[in-house]
């Protein structure tokens, strides 16, 4: 396995557009419940949604662990990823969901850096007019928007996860 020297100065990797990369595309939607969408270097999609909820005798990072591990196991399953698309949230309804989004995007972003996986935000209204027409498009309608392409997605977190593969994907990361 390799492994960066974390004393080295060099800046992160490039992003590599998704029909780049000869390994799996991840998308996610960042909180408790994580949406995740997957499209294996085969070309075959899955998603779904997994929690992050503390347990009832979790310390405070045992989340963020969790996290760690969910993705080393996704990685080493359907792996290597080689490109990560995370919905940028910018704006959180409540302080406990800012924090926990925040902790989530600092570790995403430290285990991607640590194994040189590119990774990028994507703005919601960017997600969200791509994938429904309305960069405002509520919850029912992200939900629909999946279904109209054949899924059928447990809630909004793995209808977001979708849209964003699907936006990452057609639009080359933005470059389409």
């Amino acid at each position: 396995m390799n492994t960066i020297d974390p004393t080295l100065t060099k800046p992160g990797p490039a992003l590599a557009t998704p029909t780049q990369t000869l390994g799996a595309v991840l998308a996610l939607d960042l909180g408790t419940t994580t949406g995740w969408a997957l499209r294996s270097h085969e070309g075959l999609i899955t998603s779904g949604t997994v929690s992050f909820r503390p347990r009832r005798f979790d310390g405070g990072g045992m989340r963020y662990l969790r996290f760690v591990n969910w993705l080393t196991e996704l990685d080493q399953l359907a792996g290597p990823i080689a490109t990560i698309w995370f919905e940028e949230v910018r704006r959180h309804a409540g302080a406990d969901a800012a924090h926990v989004y925040g902790g989530l995007m600092a570790t995403l972003t430290a285990w991607a850096e640590l194994r040189g996986v590119p990774y990028q935000g994507v703005p919601v209204g960017t997600i969200k007019k791509h994938a429904t027409g309305k960069g405002n498009a509520s919850k029912a309608m992200m939900i629909e928007a999946a279904q109209a392409r054949g899924y059928r997605p447990t809630d909004d977190n793995e209808a977001d996860a979708i849209a964003i593969l699907h936006w990452a994907l057609e639009t080359k990361g933005g470059m389409a």
